[in-house]
Formats: C-alpha cells, structure tokens, sequence
C-alpha cells in the first residue's frame, strides 16, 4: 500500500473514532453462520478491528455474481430498517484501486433497501481485507445457509459459478456442501429449462427440482418456443405484483410461482397428444351362391370371416372346411411364388 493511501486510511480511522460513536460490533454483529464456516471465519479474521462503519451506499460497488432472482424485491426490509434501524451489518472490501470505494461482499438486500430509503441515508458495514477468491467463497457461503434461497436459485448459481471458471463441478459442490450429483443434476435442469426463462419466472419458492425437472423435460421434449413462454411467465408475474399492490387479500402467492404454474398450463396445453390407432374400417360384402345370396363375407380389425346361410350347403361346408381353406392356402402361396 503507497504512503498516501495509508494516510487517507489512518485519517478514515481517526475520523470514525473521533466521530458520532457507532455500536461497537459486539459477538452478536457477526451472525452465527460465521462462526460456523470456515469461510465465513476467514472473512471475520480479516475484519479491519472489527469497527462497524456507517458508509455512503454510493460508493459501494456490487459487481458480484448475481445469486437472487429477485434483488430488487426489497421493499419489506426497507420499511423495516426505516422503521428499526439495520441490526446486522454488510460485509464489504475497500476497492484495490481506489481507497474510498468498496466492493460488496454479502448484504445485497440491505444495501439496495437502504438505496430506496428516503430516511436512511448510511448503510453500516464491516470492511473485510479480502481477495476475489475469498469474498466470492463468503458470498457463496453466506448466501447458500439462507433458507429463503429457492431450489432454482441455487441451481441456477451453481451453473454460473461453474460456467464463471470458479471451478469446476466437484469444487463447486464442496463449497456449497452438497454432492457433486446434487450440482450436476441442477445444472441440467436450468439447461433443459433454459436460463432466459428460469429468470423470467423468478425464484418460485416452493416449487422443487421434481417439477422444475419436469417441466425442462416437457417443454425439450416437444420442441416448446422458451421465448414464448418466458413472455407468459412475465405477463403473469406483473399481473401477480399488480394483484398484491392493488388487494391484497386477491393472492397471497409468490409472483413467481404464480409464473411457474402459468408457463406449466401453457406447457401442459401445448403437448402433442398421442393420437390412438385408428381402427381399420369395417365392411360387408353380400356372398352369392348360385346366382342367389347365401351369406355374407365381413372384413374387420381382427380379420376376415364368412357367414353362409343356414341349410345342407353350409352342413357341408362346414365338413370340407379345413381341406378347403388348405387348399386356398396352397393356390395363395402358388400365386405368390408366381
């Protein structure tokens, strides 16, 4: 680090602690998920004094890989901060490039809620001495022991984090603690689904990998327009939003599951039903005997069979008829080789 930007560091540390006192972070400022991962406690470790900041969201900057298929959908947290104050900080690094700005770590929703607030004007953050590699690796844990991450969120930042070069499926699986199937399995089905209309969707909380699976079959399988479908799942999400904003008591569905199950109706409209065999057509065909009708030939599905008259012809017949049926079997064959 140049001498001056050691200046302009001690000078950031003198006015914190000559300034309007923050709450000093106490063990309850580093959430128990930290103590409990390992790459959470290397983000802890490198904590500058552990000195909780008050900083001005704009220059912090969120250039990380996207994790929420809903980032902006903050408007609860903000009327609750307004209302109560932010209790747990943001973890942030200074930019290596220039000391007065910093890169977002984890608290993507904190940082925009605050962004939003007319009454907030300063975020509070703990500033992390990290590299790429280590802030990305405290995103990911972090953000996977949420549980209000949705199935297809995670599936859908396991396949970036892989395409991204992070590493590949196996390493991705040990930092997200599942197994290297569970990654695999996921990312074939943002794949089969297409990326476009998983984010066109939304996070759909609830909705599992057997349905998401399914519906990526679905839809490959009959050759489905996913850009049409994508236009279904947004026209249902807004109408989804607007039907919250407007009544509240109209839907209490998440937006994007009301998407999911939009696109799985027009999906489900758009197979190709298995057409069944069409039965072969019957007929019947009068039989003359003596220039005179004596039954009735009929052809149908299962075949061919001859109806004779009741009477000494048919006694006969009836008699005759293995030899007579041989013998129009050997003249058929005969033809045949002729």
């Amino acid at each position: 680090m140049s001498s001056s930007k050691k200046k302009r560091m001690s000078m950031l540390d003198s006015l914190a602690s000559a300034g309007a006192p923050s709450p000093a972070p106490q063990s309850s400022a580093v959430t128990p998920m930290m103590s409990s991962n390992r790459a959470l406690r290397s983000a802890r470790d490198a904590v500058d004094g552990h000195h909780v900041w008050e900083l001005d969201p704009t220059n912090i900057v969120d250039d990380r890989m996207e994790d929420r298929l809903d980032p902006a959908d903050v408007l609860d947290l903000r009327d609750a901060i307004e209302a109560n104050g932010q209790t747990v900080p943001i973890l942030v690094r200074r930019a290596p490039d220039d000391p007065d700005r910093y890169l977002l770590v984890y608290g993507r929703r904190r940082l925009e809620a605050i962004r939003q607030s007319d009454k907030v004007t300063k975020i509070r953050a703990l500033v992390a001495n990290l590299d790429d590699d280590s802030a990305l690796r405290a995103q990911i844990s972090e953000n996977m022991g949420r549980r209000d991450l949705s199935y297809i969120e995670k599936a859908l930042f396991a396949k970036d984090l892989v395409a991204s070069g992070f590493g590949t499926q196996s390493q991705v699986a040990e930092i997200l603690t599942v197994t290297k199937s569970a990654v695999s399995m996921a990312i074939a089905i943002v794949d089969i689904v297409g990326s476009d209309l998983v984010r066109a969707i939304g996070p759909a909380h609830g909705i599992g990998r057997p349905r998401w699976d399914a519906l990526g079959r679905a839809i490959d399988e009959n050759g489905l327009d996913r850009e049409r479908l994508s236009q279904i799942a947004e026209e249902a999400r807004g109408k989804g939003v607007e039907s919250t904003v407007v009544d509240d008591s109209v839907s209490t569905d998440d937006p994007s599951v009301q998407a999911f199950e939009a696109v799985a109706k027009a999906v489900a409209k758009a197979l190709k039903p298995e057409k069944a065999p069409s039965p072969a057509p019957s007929s019947s065909v009068p039989l003359k005997i003596g220039g005179k009708r004596g039954g009735t030939v009929k052809r149908t599905a299962k075949g061919l069979s001859i109806e004779l008259a009741s009477g000494d012809f048919a006694d006969w017949v009836e008699t005759q008829v293995h030899d007579m049926i041989e013998d129009l079997h050997d003249r058929w064959k005969q033809r045949s080789e002729d």
